[in-house]
């Protein structure tokens, strides 16, 4: 009878399947070994191996938690098929002709294969508290097998054992781990800290002079390039601003809105009041004088010419004030142009800039970062907050010659702290507190 095309495909997918589950658990070993070898000199994938920031090395450890829980399923997957056909072949009788002829030709290259496997998978132990490894431990296999098997039929190699990290039965080839193997005598912290001495002042240490030195290279690279594309941020705006407002912007505005010939002289009805107010003042001060006879004495006329003077210095003040407004809102748009310009130009400086800020702030102690939350927060959305953000919007207000707006004021005052403070309490609770808990029971008993 004859066999269907279908079936055939089919039954040679299914014997297939061993082999595409070691090759797929053999690319991700791959992949792990090569994020090791270009990022953390050949080491497992921790802080200790390499500078990086903790960003960085976040994604890192996120690569290899899904590479290793690949090879979980893979090995699983390649172990259990491989069971499975060896039992199929027995029953057809056929294993002395055709399987085992193949198996023979391939289990040099499939043991090697294993064996990379296990070599890559052995650094990450298996460890309930910690959430950045993966539970898997593998048996160790020979990479050659012993005389007596090459001339007999190969058995069945041995796979590496995935343990569940939540058995916790005993094993007569594995060491039950006790409260005492969990915790040492001496602090961990301590440990490692006497085996970085230990590792710094070893002559035949795998963490040579050139390596130390070429870290600290790349440290002080990261540290210049940032701070010098800071200053780039800062100064190149103020620069366009004022060299926009000084030869290019101001002279426009005077020769065309704010000359002698017109009759502009204040922008909003805020600016002509207070120059009213002055002008009061200062006749009432010119009268209070004569009367007091600390100045001389002036007649009506002289009084009138006197205010007529300094009425007209009051307008040409306040013209310049009008003009100088009206130029600073087009001068900050040429600087937030050039701002706009300098960030697009530099994609690469940004994200170094991003590493050395991240490594900078986290890298704070946990009463350092409480210290500077609770002095952000009590000087932005504290309890005496308002009058800053009131000084704030004046300067502003002033700056681009707008009439002030009490009513504005308020609200700004009672909404922006407000949605201030739950921005700052979400980004404390989402990502401070899965980063640095400490830090934040330091901030919560600091707030206290």
């Amino acid at each position: 009878m004859k066999v269907p095309p279908l079936f055939k495909k089919a039954q040679r997918w299914f014997f297939s399947t061993p082999d595409r589950a070691l090759d797929r658990a053999y690319r991700s070993a791959l992949a792990i070994k090569a994020l090791e070898d270009e990022y953390f000199e050949g080491g497992m994938v921790s802080p200790e191996s390499s500078s990086y920031s903790e960003a960085v090395i976040a994604y890192c450890r996120a690569e290899v938690r899904k590479n290793l829980g690949i090879i979980n399923s893979s090995l699983a997957e390649f172990k259990t098929t491989r069971s499975v056909l060896s039992l199929a072949d027995l029953d057809k009788g056929i294993a002395d002709k055709v399987y085992d002829l193949e198996f023979r030709e391939r289990s040099g290259i499939v043991i090697e294969k294993i064996n990379f496997i296990d070599s890559v998978v052995r650094k990450y132990k298996v460890s309930r508290q910690s959430k950045d490894k993966i539970a898997v431990s593998l048996v160790e296999i020979p990479k050659k097998p012993p005389q007596s098997q090459r001339q007999i039929v190969p058995s069945e190699p041995r796979m590496p054992a995935i343990i569940d990290p939540m058995d916790k039965r005993p094993n007569n080839k594995e060491k039950v781990e006790t409260i005492s193997d969990k915790a040492g005598v001496l602090p961990r912290s301590l440990l490692k800290t006497f085996s970085r001495i230990q590792r710094e002042i070893d002559p035949q240490s795998q963490e040579s002079e050139e390596e130390i030195l070429k870290k600290f290279r790349q440290s002080r690279d990261r540290t210049a390039i940032s701070i010098r594309f800071l200053l780039i941020l800062v100064i190149v705006p103020l620069l366009v601003h004022q060299l926009s407002k000084t030869f290019l912007i101001s002279p426009l505005v005077e020769q065309s809105l704010f000359t002698e010939s017109t009759e502009t002289i204040f922008l909003n009805e805020d600016m002509q009041k207070e120059a009213i107010e002055e002008l009061k003042a200062f006749e009432e001060s010119l009268h209070f004088r004569s009367l007091l006879g600390i100045g001389p004495s002036l007649s009506a006329e002289e009084m009138e010419t006197e205010v007529k003077h300094k009425a007209e210095e009051l307008a040409e003040d306040y013209r310049g004030r009008g003009s100088t407004a009206i130029a600073n809102i087009f001068a900050d748009v040429c600087s937030l142009i050039a701002f706009t310009a300098v960030v697009f130009a530099s994609r690469k400086e940004i994200a170094i800039l991003k590493s050395f800020i991240d490594e900078l702030i986290y890298g704070l102690s946990d009463s350092a970062k409480s210290f500077l939350i609770i002095l952000f927060t009590d000087m932005f959305v504290g309890f005496h907050s308002p009058h800053g953000w009131e000084v704030i919007l004046e300067g502003v207000a002033r700056h681009f010659g707008l009439p002030e707006s009490r009513d504005f004021n308020f609200l700004f005052i009672a909404t922006f702290p407000v949605i201030l403070d739950t921005v700052l309490k979400y980004w404390i609770f989402r990502y401070l507190n899965r980063i640095s808990p400490s830090a934040v029971a330091t901030y919560k008993t600091m707030n206290e």
